[in-house]
């Protein structure tokens, strides 16, 4: 493959572009130090990463949602979430949030949307959640556009 048409890894974008992964994993942390609960971000993350369908960063947060102690059967069913009858109610409210911030249509930033989120949120969570939404979308068109492998 030429160079021109090679795309860098992983490993290579986090060496050149330090700043930018430095910047992306903060918004993590953020999140992480705000207490929004591990398990449910990454079930966002994941939920988003499904539709925009990067494999990378499915197999990294697919990890990281078992070390969170997410359930086996949530993982299985996230796709279906909405007629698996085994999300809670600020589960279902947090994936329909990120489906409507991943899927950019008319109705993404609606008032019914933050609504919906804000019965189940506090004003601060729904911030950090939105934050989430924001960065895995910016990480997920990052790995699609580089074509990251995702990791063994």
């Amino acid at each position: 493959m030429s160079e021109t048409l090679s795309r860098p890894t992983y490993k290579t974008f986090t060496e050149r572009a330090p700043d930018v992964y430095a910047g992306l994993s903060a918004l993590t942390k953020a999140v992480d130090a705000s207490g929004l609960e591990k398990g449910l971000t990454e079930l966002v993350k994941l939920r988003a990463s499904q539709i925009n369908g990067c494999v990378f960063c499915l197999k990294v947060h697919l990890g990281v949602a078992r070390k969170a102690g997410v359930p086996q059967d949530k993982l299985d069913l996230l796709a279906t979430w909405h007629d698996a009858g085994i999300f809670s109610e600020r589960e279902q409210a947090a994936l329909a949030y990120a489906e409507a911030l991943t899927v950019l249509d008319g109705e993404a930033a609606s008032d019914e949307a933050w609504g919906a989120l804000r019965e189940e949120f506090t004003q601060d969570e729904a911030v950090y959640l939105t934050v989430t939404i924001a960065s895995i979308n910016a990480w997920n068109r990052i790995g699609i556009a580089l074509r990251f492998a995702p990791p063994a």
